[in-house]
């Protein structure tokens, strides 16, 4: 029956007693619901610290696009790049309260929340890309579906890549290491954890004031991936890096759960198809940004140095102590970590066995 038919039907039915104008003022009313739920459209407010032209805003905006257009315009993003909103801390506090519905974080930025988010960035727990992948194969949607349990949506991990230590002055050992005033992100504590667990008391600045740092001699010592002090040109204030993986250094993108629910299932599905597509291509373009950028510091002058044996020992023995201290202080969870330590055994002995 339609509306129409039904109001006629009112109109000449004694029963109900309902008046012309009353009737009128229903028709309006739903009228009213019908524009309403035809204009309903949603805007989803997304922030990030990658400004335009990088890897991260090109693929934000194609998904961006394509969202729009395969919803005829009823889900769209207004994205804020290059850390208009703030830092982590700032755009998580304005998630919680619905003044952003979504961001491109580092992962230190989300362990407030969840803090296995965390778990690939212990100090030295990769020795290799290789087995970053296999352990990111297995554990990637575990942590995606515990970040879900703690109200975000995630569409997936991307690579930013290994942050190798960098230096004025050729430095190799961990002794040395803490005599160097080393820099490390403000409010992050992933970095901040990897360092203390070498002894060094690291300076935190923000990502902005790190070149003038460096220049000033605030600081003589960053950890960085190799895509990154390009980027940030910080590669023309140090002429050292040491080859050894200190972190592996990561982002994520996630909407928070109140905001995807009020899309409609056909709405989410076609979100999380187009923003998950979008992680992958960065994350796959991040591995190769980074291999053509460490080369391209070997040209700039940059002198790659190789701990000894003795040195790289050393190196590991302190961050696997210090890792299962972090297990302890519930830095991450035992469960988590159990089974990414799990992980890496099974690959190191494959690979062990096939030598």
């Amino acid at each position: 029956m339609t509306i129409s038919s039904a109001i006629s039907r009112l109109t000449q039915s004694s029963v109900f007693g309902v008046t012309n104008r009353a009737l009128s003022l229903c028709g309006l009313f739903v009228g009213l619901l019908l524009t309403a739920s035809v204009n309903a459209a949603t805007t989803l407010k997304i922030a990030t610290l990658s400004p335009e032209g990088t890897g991260w805003m090109i693929e934000l905006r194609a998904a961006a696009k394509a969202i729009r257009e395969r919803t005829d315009d009823e889900v769209k993003l207004k994205i804020y790049p290059g850390g208009v909103m703030g830092d982590d801390k700032a755009v998580l506090r304005k998630l919680r309260v619905g003044q952003l519905h979504g961001a491109a974080m580092t992962s230190g930025g989300v362990m407030q929340s969840y803090p296995d988010i965390a778990l690939y960035n212990l100090p030295l727990v990769f020795r290799s890309s290789e087995e970053v992948d296999y352990v990111r194969a297995r554990l990637d949607k575990k942590l995606m579906a515990g970040l879900r349990e703690n109200k975000f949506v995630g569409f997936g991990l991307a690579e930013v890549g290994f942050a190798y230590p960098m230096t004025k002055d050729p430095v190799t050992a961990v002794a040395d290491f803490q005599n160097q005033r080393v820099w490390a992100p403000d409010n992050d504590p992933g970095a901040l954890k990897a360092y203390s667990s070498f002894n060094i008391t690291p300076i935190p600045l923000p990502i902005a004031d790190v070149l003038t740092g460096l220049q000033t001699g605030l600081i003589d010592s960053i950890g960085s991936p190799p895509i990154g002090a390009i980027a940030l040109q910080w590669h023309t204030q140090v002429d050292y890096a040491l080859e050894l993986p200190l972190m592996y250094v990561y982002g994520l993108f996630a909407i928070t759960e109140r905001a995807f629910n009020r899309m409609s299932e056909a709405e989410q599905a076609i979100v999380t198809e187009e923003l998950t597509a979008a992680v992958v291509r960065v994350d796959a373009a991040s591995r190769k940004d980074n291999d053509a950028a460490g080369n391209a510091l070997v040209s700039e002058g940059l002198q790659w140095l190789q701990p000894s044996d003795s040195e790289l020992a050393e190196w590991y023995a302190i961050a696997d102590e210090a890792n299962q201290k972090l297990k302890a202080n519930d830095y991450v969870s035992s469960a988590m970590f159990d089974e990414l330590m799990s992980l890496l055994q099974e690959y190191r002995s494959s690979q062990t066995a096939t030598q």
